[in-house]
């Protein structure tokens, strides 16, 4: 099949996010063709360059999100609108200023605003230039004033209607792209089979839009659920009505793409309840865990761990230092003086801690190596690749109740209360002192790791993702590719022509 991969501020981008794991993908699936779609957020980025790509890619288009308009929004300037489209785009974006404004379930008008400037964008050549004008200001002061708005925008100034239009123009960008097929013959979105969705932000509108006019399927992926990095972002330079307008919006879109998309992946229960919350069906929800290079840990995790384990090193990782942690310590030192700490991360030069504490920048998998118990910051919201590669080294770990800890570390480890020095120092006591147990619970780690967070189970899953789509919404190309096996449905081929002398046998009696 052919894949559109659609990414924000990520691949094939080397300094984006979730590169990796996209590169990955890609050459895991190496039977399926992917084009991707890229939103660059910044010129750094572009400037970045892109990872080396495999040759089943066969086409990269790119756009901004950042500064003017992108070059592939062939938008005409608003003053050439005419009267018809001035009106058409006047009502929609009223809808959508008026969902973004209104409390309560603003759904449905959400998507009849946001659905009209897309027809609008591919009839009349994009929306940038109209997204900006006057005509916007003034639907989003209107909106903002109307009875029942919320009361954090009702006293909106001029200066935070043009840093909302500002927002919005970019975040609506895909809608003017030339992605989408032009008169010249590029089919763009309307040639692949899936459109795959790194996130469920401004990436996922071209897989909206491809669906709208083409009924291509829409799978979303996210590691990192938007919606809530964007609540727990802070205030930033932003005024209240401004943040109060944009997360609305990106509520609503991230709502919306939910609602559109066949399958929704994240990486962990924590990632699929927030997706549930912000609107996410469950029947459509699937859990991927991200994928990690086993190889890099099989020297550490398949070596001779008793030579190594002196039962007396402890190793903090997956992020900063934390107060109860030296409160731990001094209780461990109290009955074991020779008792040591290594920070894994930290560096060297800032930090100092008590005695028998060393720090040191994280190098991989032989910062493990000569720990006899792993310990988890509980700075984590997210996937806890620190105990993932852990879990890969083979080693007995303590971590704290926060996040997906319990769905990674299933029975192969110790949890304790977050910020609890003394469980802590239970923890620890009762695993530095019984050697068999650690060896039992290093030796169920790795093969929970094995099985569950490696390259290949993660790329496996997502081919069975794929297949799972196409199934149950294939998308109908109107022009198939002769020269694709299978590229016409079953049943647009016409039955076999079936003479009716042929219809029984000559043993039958048939002359």
């Amino acid at each position: 099949m052919r894949v559109g991969l659609l990414s924000e501020g990520g691949y094939p981008y080397a300094a984006g996010e979730g590169g990796e794991w996209c590169d990955r993908l890609v050459r895991g699936l190496g039977q399926h063709d992917f084009e991707l779609y890229a939103l660059s957020r910044s010129a750094r980025q572009e400037d970045s360059g892109w990872h080396a790509l495999p040759g089943n890619v066969r086409r990269v288009r790119a756009a901004p999100l950042w500064g003017g308009p992108a070059p592939g929004c062939a938008s005409r300037a608003y003053g050439s609108y005419g009267r018809d489209q001035r009106r058409r785009f006047s009502a929609h974006f009223g809808d959508l200023a008026a969902a973004i404004t209104l409390p309560g379930d603003q759904a449905y008008r959400f998507a009849d605003g946001l659905d009209g400037l897309a027809g609008l964008a591919r009839d009349e050549g994009g929306l940038a230039a109209a997204l900006r004008s006057e005509q916007a200001l003034r639907a989003l002061e209107t909106a903002c004033r109307a009875p029942g708005a919320h009361p954090a925008v009702y006293g909106t100034r001029v200066a935070d209607l043009l840093v909302v239009s500002e927002l919005l123009e970019r975040a609506l960008r895909p809608l003017s792209l030339d992605w989408y097929g032009t008169a010249g013959g590029d089919r763009g979105l309307a040639a692949v089979d899936l459109c795959h969705a790194t996130s469920a932000g401004p990436a996922a509108l071209p897989g909206l839009l491809a669906k709208r006019f083409f009924g291509t399927p829409l799978l979303v992926t996210e590691y990192e659920v938007r919606l809530r990095e964007h609540y727990l972002s802070g205030p930033g330079d932003l005024s209240l009505p401004v943040r109060t307008l944009m997360s609305a919006f990106h509520r609503q879109l991230a709502a919306r793409i939910y609602a559109e998309a066949a399958v929704i992946t994240a990486g962990d229960g924590q990632g699929r309840r927030w997706q549930e919350r912000c609107g996410a069906d469950r029947a459509r929800l699937r859990t991927v865990h991200p994928g990690m290079d086993a190889s890099l840990y099989e020297a550490v995790g398949e070596g001779d761990g008793e030579a190594a384990d002196d039962g007396l090193t402890l190793v903090w990782t997956g992020g900063p230092v934390e107060p109860h942690l030296w409160e731990a310590l001094a209780t461990l030192r109290t009955a074991e003086p020779a008792i040591r700490l290594k920070v894994v991360g930290a560096p060297p030069d800032t930090l100092h801690g008590p005695e028998g504490v060393t720090f040191g920048p994280a190098c991989g998998p032989e910062d493990y190596a000569d720990g006899s118990v792993v310990l988890l910051s509980g700075a984590h919201d997210g996937f806890p690749a620190a105990l993932a590669e852990a879990m890969f080294c083979a080693r007995a770990t303590v971590s704290p109740d926060v996040g997906a800890v319990r769905e990674v570390i299933g029975g192969t480890g110790l949890i304790v209360p977050p910020r609890d020095p003394a469980a802590l120092a239970a923890a620890c006591r009762a695993l530095l002192g019984d050697p068999g147990r650690r060896a039992r619970l290093g030796a169920a780690a790795r093969a929970r790791a094995l099985e569950l967070f490696t390259v290949e189970q993660n790329v496996s899953a997502f081919g069975a993702v794929y297949l799972e789509v196409l199934s149950r919404a294939p998308v109908q190309h109107t022009a198939p590719d002769p020269a694709v096996p299978f590229s016409h449905a079953a049943g647009a081929q016409p039955p076999l022509a079936v003479s009716p002398r042929a219809a029984s046998p000559t043993w039958a009696g048939r002359p």
